[in-house]
């Protein structure tokens, strides 16, 4: 990864996961147009279906702090020896605070990496575009 600053961020992060089911912790950077970075972990609840990815809560995070979209850069971290690319729910919400250069990075702690734009994570998305006229 050439900027090792999202990385770390996101490494960082995934230390304050609150995973106690799963034990899977997931960390996230995202890096707006600005060049500010923010952060965020998984966060589970008994209702999985209530809990909180880390890409979307680095997303919230941002926009929680008045950064204006489009995501420049996002990072995913995970331990594990497979990359685990965002779920559903989190290609849906990366884009809608996307735009066609916004690089998606998966990462392990072992150093490796794949990158992805949005389109394709999330070919077709049901976005903004479909909405804004």
């Amino acid at each position: 990864m050439k900027d090792k600053s999202l990385f770390t961020t996101a490494k960082t992060a995934r230390l304050n996961s609150h995973s106690p089911y799963s034990k899977f912790k997931v960390g996230a950077a995202v890096q707006m147009t600005d060049g500010k970075i923010y952060a965020g972990c998984n966060v589970e609840n008994a209702n999985y279906a209530g809990s909180i990815c880390a890409e979307r809560s680095a997303i919230l995070n941002a926009i929680s702090n008045g950064a204006k979209p489009p995501i420049k850069n996002i990072c995913v971290v995970v331990d594990e020896k497979n990359l685990w690319p965002p779920c559903g729910d989190c290609r849906q919400v990366i884009s809608e605070f996307s735009d066609k250069k916004t690089k998606i990075t998966c990462a392990n702690l072992q150093g490796k990496e794949k990158s992805y734009t949005i389109d394709q994570l999330l070919p077709e998305a049901f976005d903004k575009s479909f909405l804004i006229k």
